[in-house]
């Protein structure tokens, strides 16, 4: 398998992601290079491919829920910011393969999958069942807080040699392109939120990376896959990461201001277009990635991937 180099201070998440591409471009080479499979036209709306920006969630309403007022989408996004950073000051003592150690209280899972594989917009069964074994080979979920966040230890989450601080939520109503809020009836809300899409989006630095865990920067990675080059235009204008359509869940209680669950669901669309892998020569492709995230984690996946007990 070809080297890949990753460049310092890339985001795992990137790194892994990465790895993933070039697993399944080997594999469109094996599959080609020995057999003939028949492949599946896939419909255009169905092919993962990036739209128009357009809420999925409910419409805001403006009421009082759960004892707290609302009055706009702005009061959404400034309490959500507020309940973000409370915590993000809570902690507890866990027991870390026997060692005690203090994380954030709330600790979440996370799981990534791969939707929507397209060679020259064609699906292929063959590669499809690859992809199952691919990622569980190479990518394994952490332990982390909320959203953004580089970690469970609350003194090390931070990006950028310390200058971006995600202890501390820095999303803004500009950022929102729609949320929404729901009484449970039982001291409880649920809120929505749904950042504006981006394209190739950055860590903290615009509305996708503000709310998710996002990729970050990739040209590095991808100019560093040496099988990989493209029949003509530029990386920018080949690779093409958009993220769109994800939506964070977030049930709070009003009377303490403790996130009591949450999923972040973040939605990934990249379009590859004038490949050159191995013997492919000026190839299209397409993949959708799904990166979750739930809260809290169960006591099985702490203890599974980091021999975390509470």
């Amino acid at each position: 398998m070809a080297k890949v180099k990753a460049k310092s201070g890339l985001a795992k998440a990137n790194k892994v992601l990465f790895f993933i591409f070039l697993a399944l471009l080997i594999a469109t080479v094996v599959i080609i290079i020995f057999s003939k499979p028949k492949v599946a036209e896939v419909p255009a709306d169905a092919a993962g491919a990036a739209t128009e920006d357009v809420a999925k969630i409910d419409e805001f309403v403006a009421g009082t829920y759960g004892g707290k007022d609302f009055q706009s989408v702005d009061d959404v996004v400034k309490y959500y910011v507020e309940v973000f950073d409370y915590n993000k000051t809570l902690t507890a003592n866990y027991k870390e393969n026997g060692e005690t150690k203090t994380y954030y209280k709330l600790l979440g899972d996370e799981n990534l999958s791969v939707e929507n594989l397209l060679i020259e917009g064609k699906s292929n069964s063959m590669i499809n069942n690859l992809v199952p074994g691919i990622l569980g080979g190479i990518f394994k979920g952490n332990v982390k807080g909320l959203p953004p966040s580089d970690n469970r230890d609350p003194n090390l989450d931070t990006r950028d040699d310390g200058k971006i601080d995600e202890r501390h939520s820095h999303l803004t109503a500009d950022d929102v392109l729609a949320a929404n809020v729901k009484d449970n009836g039982d001291g409880t809300i649920t809120i929505q939120i749904q950042p504006k899409a981006v394209i190739l989006s950055m860590p903290d630095a615009d509305a996708q990376g503000r709310f998710f865990n996002v990729l970050g920067d990739i040209s590095g990675t991808v100019e560093s896959i040496s099988v990989l080059s493209f029949a003509s235009g530029t990386i920018d204008e080949n690779f093409v990461v958009n993220y769109q359509g994800g939506v964070g869940t977030i049930k709070i209680d009003t009377k303490t201001n403790e996130v009591i669950e949450a999923d972040y669901e973040m939605d990934v669309h990249i379009d590859v277009k004038h490949a050159n892998v191995a013997v492919i020569k000026d190839k299209n492709a397409s993949l959708d990635i799904i990166y979750t995230n739930h809260f809290p984690a169960s006591d099985d996946y702490l203890k599974e991937m980091k021999g975390i007990t509470r």
